[in-house]
C-alpha cells in the first residue's frame, strides 16, 4: 500500500474474531464464535511488552538499530521476498518468544507503534495456544478466541517496495484478559481441491527464513495466517492427488502463489481480501478463470495459472509423484480437532499396513504434524527416537512407526 511522504501510525485494528479450528466443511460454513461482554469484577488484563530486539534463530530480515526495528535489506530480491509469491516487495518478520499467561485469557489487544512511508507498511499479529494447538495468526489489535489460551505469541510483518520505503517500529505492547465467547467444537479438517504448482527456487529463501533446498518438503498458502515458524509444523496441510494414490504432510512454510492476504480456506467474514469470492476459491484461481480483479493478483500482476498452493520439489516429485502442475486435494489440518503426532526425522513413509513390507502411500515431512486416529503393534523399528512395536494409523488409513515421531499432543490415542 503506497503512501505519499511519512506519518506516524499508531495500529488499533479492528475486532477480529479467530478461525483456527473451527468446525466446518465446503458445504457448511461454521458460524464465528459470538462475543459476550465480560461480568462486572473482571481481573484487569494481564499486559507486557513484547521485546523487538533481534535475536536471530526464527527472525528473517530484520534489524534493531538506532531504536527502531526494520528491514535489515529493504530492497527487494530472491533473498528478502517470499520465494514461492516472488512479489514485488522486501518483507521481513520479528517473532516473539511465546508468553505463558497468569490466567487463561480469550482475549489478546495490542498496540503497536510504527513509522511508514513511501510504500512501507507494518502489521502486528498474535496468535493463542490451546490443547489441540495455535490458533491462526491474525492481524490484530484485538483478537479475540473461541476458547481460552494459556500462550500467546506475536510478531511483526514489515515490507518495503525499495530502499527508498520506511518501515520501523518503536514499541508493541499486549494486554490479555478474558471475555465471554461461545466456543465451537472442531469437526474434521476443512479439504478442498485446488491448483498446485512447483516451487522450485532452490536457493531462495522463504517467508519463515528457510533456504529452499534441492528435494525440499513444505508447502506455500497465499496467507501469511498459516505461516509456520522456521523448524515447524504448527500449519501442516496433507495434499493428496486427486485419485488418492499418493499424499504428503507437509508443513507451510512459505507464502504464496500469486498473493499473500488470500486465506482462500477462511469464509468471507474472516477473510483478509476478495470477501465476494466463494470460500475455497482462491483469488488467483478466480482471475484466471473468470477474469476476476480484471485477472490481476494483488501486485497487478497477470495471473497465468489458478494455483492456490505451491509445493516444494520434494513433495512434488517424490510425495506426490506428479510430472506437472496439477488439481490436487489439500486438507488445512490445523482447522480440525483430534490428537496429532510430530514426525521428529522424515521424510517418513506413509504405510499401508504397520510394517515397511507394506507399500508406501506417501510421505510425512520433517516437523509435519499428523492427524492420529489409533494404533497398533507391528513391526519392530529402531528409529531416531525410540525402539517401539508401535504403529500409529493415521486419519485416511495409513500407518507411521512410533519411532520417528517426536511427541504426540491434542488427545489420548486409543489401540485401533
Amino acid at each position: 500500500m503506497a503512501h505519499s511522504g511519512r506519518r506516524i501510525v499508531v495500529a488499533l485494528t479492528a475486532l477480529l474474531t479467530v478461525a483456527a479450528g473451527l468446525p466446518g466443511t465446503p458445504a457448511s460454513a461454521a458460524p464465528p464464535s459470538t462475543v459476550v461482554p465480560a461480568r462486572a469484577g473482571a481481573p484487569d488484563p494481564e499486559r507486557w511488552s513484547v521485546d523487538l530486539a533481534v535475536a536471530g534463530g526464527d527472525d528473517v530480515n530484520v534489524a534493531w538499530r538506532s531504536g527502531r526495528l526494520r528491514l535489515a535489506d529493504p530492497r527487494p530480491t530472491a533473498r528478502t521476498r517470499p520465494a514461492a509469491v516472488g512479489g514485488p516487495v522486501a518483507e521481513g518478520i520479528l517473532l516473539s518468544a511465546p508468553r505463558v499467561l497468569d490466567r487463561p485469557a480469550t482475549r489478546v489487544r495490542a498496540r503497536l507503534t510504527a513509522r511508514t512511508g513511501d510504500g512501507g507498511t507494518v502489521v502486528a499479529q498474535v496468535r493463542g495456544w490451546r490443547a489441540r494447538g495455535w490458533t491462526e495468526w491474525r492481524d490484530a489489535a484485538e483478537a479475540v478466541f473461541d476458547e481460552p489460551v494459556r500462550r500467546v505469541q506475536a510478531r511483526v510483518v514489515l515490507t518495503t517496495r525499495d530502499a527508498a520505503s520506511e518501515a520501523t517500529v518503536t514499541g508493541l505492547t499486549l494486554a490479555a484478559d478474558r471475555v465471554a465467547t461461545t466456543a465451537v467444537q472442531p469437526a474434521a479438517a476443512l479439504t478442498y481441491r485446488v491448483y498446485a504448482t512447483r516451487i522450485g527456487l532452490v536457493g531462495g529463501t522463504t517467508a519463515n527464513g528457510h533456504t529452499v533446498r534441492a528435494r525440499d518438503h513444505f508447502a506455500a498458502l497465499p496467507s501469511r495466517r498459516g505461516l509456520s515458524p522456521r523448524g515447524t509444523g504448527d500449519y501442516t496441510v496433507k495434499v493428496c492427488t486427486t485419485s488418492g494414490s499418493r499424499c504428503e504432510y507437509a508443513p507451510v512454510w512459505d507464502v504464496g502463489p500469486w498473493n499473500t492476504r488470500d486465506d482462500w480456506w477462511n469464509p468471507s467474514s474472516i477473510r483478509e481480501n476478495w470477501k465476494d469470492l466463494p470460500r475455497g476459491r482462491p483469488e488467483a484461481q478466480a482471475a484466471y478463470q473468470s477474469n476476476y480483479n480484471g485477472g490481476l493478483d494483488q501486485f497487478g500482476r497477470t495471473v497465468r495459472n489458478p494455483a492456490g498452493l505451491d509445493l516444494a520439489d520434494g513433495t512434488f516429485w517424490d510425495g506426490l509423484r506428479l510430472t506437472d502442475n496439477a488439481w490436487v486435494d489439500v486438507t488445512l489440518l490445523w482447522t480440525g480437532g483430534g490428537a496429532r503426532a510430530v514426525v521428529g526425522s522424515g521424510p517418513l513413509n506413509l504405510r499401508a499396513g504397520a510394517g515397511t513390507s507394506y507399500a508406501s502411500r506417501g510421505l510425512a515431512a520433517t516437523y509435519a504434524h499428523v492427524p492420529v486416529q489409533c494404533y497398533v503393534t507391528g513391526q519392530r523399528i529402531a528409529g531416531t527416537y525410540r525402539t517401539t512395536t508401535r504403529w500409529y494409523r493415521l486419519v485416511g488409513g495409513t500407518y507411521v512407526s512410533h519411532a520417528y515421531l517426536s511427541s504426540i499432543y491434542g488427545g489420548t490415542v486409543p489401540r485401533c
